[in-house]
């Protein structure tokens, strides 16, 4: 398997151990979703942050619990915006000449992900390997915008969940901050000019 994956952080209301969030998501794209080739982001942010993304990409307001920008040359035909040739285009996700590049940027609301742990009585880590799962599948070209679609996602959704349930403890991901207040992995996560062209799902 060979990729780029990059964890960030910049929210304080809980301290995640990514070194535990990333075996995780690796152990999806590698057994579950058998993905070899990528390039993700996952980023960890405030609801503060997640509504600015929500209203200036989404044209929703409020917060959310998960935005995925999908950077594959697939979603940018499908938004318009893009007009090169076929033949050139079908070049553009693939790595050395094999399987489509998995390509995106996923933002994660721990503030959402601790309120729907208390609606839902699970924990807020399994809410957010749920959340991770769910934009990976969105990213896939699975589409929850239609309730036939959204249910079929949902299953999937469910099932890969609980075989990551299986193999790791989620409560695992959450830790001691240290004691001078900073939390590993609290980077800035900026979404490029990129995000500004890519088709948005939540």
């Amino acid at each position: 398997m060979s990729g780029t994956l990059v964890l960030r952080s910049r929210e304080r209301s809980c301290a995640v151990d990514l070194r535990s969030l990333r075996r995780i998501v690796r152990a999806l794209l590698r057994d579950l979703l058998q993905e070899e080739h990528f390039n993700l982001g996952i980023c960890l942010v405030s609801a503060q942050e997640i509504t600015r993304l929500n209203e200036n990409f989404l044209q929703h307001r409020g917060p959310t619990d998960v935005i995925t920008f999908d950077y594959t040359e697939r979603a940018w035909q499908a938004s318009g915006l893009y007009s090169e040739p076929a033949s050139t285009a079908a070049t553009l996700d693939r790595l050395d000449g094999c399987s489509t590049l998995l390509h995106g940027e996923i933002f994660i609301c721990l503030d959402e992900a601790i309120a729907q742990a208390r609606r839902f009585r699970s924990s807020w880590q399994s809410e957010l390997v749920r959340y991770i799962v769910h934009g990976l599948l969105h990213l896939q070209g699975h589409q929850d915008l239609h309730a036939a679609a959204r249910r079929r996602m949902k299953r999937e959704e469910n099932r890969l969940l609980r075989q990551l349930g299986r193999r790791f403890n989620f409560r695992e991901l959450a830790r001691q901050a240290r004691s001078h207040g900073l939390i590993t992995g609290l980077v800035a996560c900026s979404l490029g000019f990129r995000a500004l062209f890519s088709a948005a799902f939540s």
